[in-house]
């Protein structure tokens, strides 16, 4: 993995960073092709609108697209992230009044998923763990995300690509890893983030894209039966891309046509 910490080659930051200590930052995960990255303006929109919910200073757009060059130079495909830290700072949880924010740019090499995933669809699963409600925090990507660590360490069965998570008051959130939607008919519908969840890249994208091709998409409180009775059900990351999922517990589903036509449009973004 080539990595740069305040677009320096380094693997270290200071012990009294807030983003160790506290979970004080944001971070996007992207995908790069030759050093450039994919959903750009989808992702850089959602980094600096995180950021600045923190009342962290959104970095320079130029700035991380040559970082992101550097770290991803040689790979014609790579798995990159960026960090936004608020930086070393004294003991305690106030925030400095000037914070030396930390930024890490990384690039590992292209390992992806397995091409039947978004072939043939995926198994998932229900999770146990739930998300607490914070609408301060909610749709943003911070730092701590315990919560869905501790839901994927729910499960080992290599059949099983993704868990979805309920909230606290057991409406439908997101997977550990991805946003979750259900198509009932023409329109496409996603769980609202406003109290808790990560809003991805790929979820601004199909806003808009869904739009686009004359489907109607709303945000919504997303009951688990309502997901069931969907007529399909898939999820979404930047390096995921979309997913189908095909069997979750004793309920199946075919493979949907729009699927296809969404992840190809998808793949032909740049």
């Amino acid at each position: 993995m080539a990595m740069l910490i305040n677009g320096r080659p380094d693997e270290r930051i200071a012990a009294a960073d807030r983003g160790l200590s506290y979970g004080d930052g944001v971070f996007r995960t992207l995908e790069l092709l030759s050093g450039r990255p994919r959903l750009w303006a989808w992702q850089f929109a959602r980094l600096c609108d995180d950021a600045r919910r923190l009342s962290l200073p959104p970095p320079e757009e130029a700035l991380l697209l040559a970082e992101l060059a550097v770290a991803g130079h040689g790979l014609p495909r790579a798995a990159a992230k960026i960090v936004l830290t608020r930086g070393a700072g004294a003991r305690g949880y106030a925030m400095p009044e000037a914070p030396l924010c930390t930024r890490i740019v990384s690039a590992a090499p292209w390992n992806g998923y397995p091409s039947e995933h978004a072939e043939q669809g995926v198994a998932a699963r229900w999770c146990e763990t739930r998300l607490a409600l914070q609408p301060a925090l909610a749709g943003i990507k911070h730092l701590n995300r315990l919560e869905n660590v501790l839901a994927r360490s729910e499960w080992q069965d290599p059949a099983i690509a993704e868990g979805l998570m309920l909230d606290m008051e057991g409406w439908v959130a997101e997977g550990t890893m991805s946003n979750v939607y259900v198509l009932e008919g023409e329109a496409i519908a996603t769980p609202r983030l406003d109290r808790c969840g990560v809003n991805g890249a790929v979820r601004d994208w199909l806003t808009v894209h869904c739009l686009d091709i004359g489907r109607s998409f709303t945000e919504t409180r997303l009951s688990m039966q309502r997901l069931i009775d969907a007529d399909a059900v898939f999820l979404s990351n930047s390096l995921m891309g979309i997913w189908q999922i095909t069997r979750l517990g004793e309920r199946r589903w075919s493979p949907h046509p729009l699927l296809r036509a969404l992840q190809h449009s998808l793949s032909l973004q740049a």
